[in-house]
């Protein structure tokens, strides 16, 4: 086993361990943290493929930004009393089928499939884009540009942060 496998399968596995314990965890704030350490893990996996920005980009505004508006909802809206419902049967058993079905469906993929593996596949991954292409990319107006879809967005942040706060103050 390289070096490269060894880290990759370390951060799989943290990935994979946090995810469940996020689904699985019975209070929302655990729930939220162990997502943190998903959203890290998934920064540790660009950070593996040498795609820095990215990286940047995921612990700032997903494990940043996003993260923090949930466990601001979260406060929000829940009162101490509050216990969570228990699992119905029938949706147990219907996530449970969905899951299967997409365990099956990658195991497929993955299976049918042949990776090319390069004879020089090192722990450095290929070039990076240069920060000015993605920012004029990014920040453009033109063709195939995201100026439009960044500003959305934040419109669509700003709204869900009022809404918040509305809900919050009715009660």
């Amino acid at each position: 086993m390289t070096v490269n496998l060894i880290i990759f399968c370390i951060l799989g596995l943290f990935i994979v361990a946090s995810s469940v314990l996020a689904v699985t965890s019975k209070r929302m704030m655990r729930a939220a943290t162990y997502l943190l350490f998903v959203l890290l893990g998934t920064a540790g996996l660009y950070l593996f493929l040498n795609y820095h920005f990215l990286a940047a980009v995921q612990v700032a505004v997903y494990a940043g930004g996003v993260l923090v508006l949930f466990i601001f909802a979260i406060l929000l809206t829940s009162d101490k009393g509050d216990t969570p419902e228990p699992h119905d049967r029938k949706r147990v058993i219907s996530g449970l089928f969905v899951m299967l079905t997409g365990v099956i469906i990658a195991l497929f993929i993955i299976l049918k499939h042949q990776f090319l593996i390069p004879l020089n596949a090192g722990i450095e991954g290929d070039t990076q884009i240069s920060m000015k292409i993605i920012g004029h990319a990014l920040m453009g107006t033109e063709k195939y540009q995201y100026l439009l879809p960044f500003e959305a967005l934040s419109i669509l942040l700003l709204a869900c942060i009022i809404g918040g706060i509305l809900i919050a103050r009715k009660r």
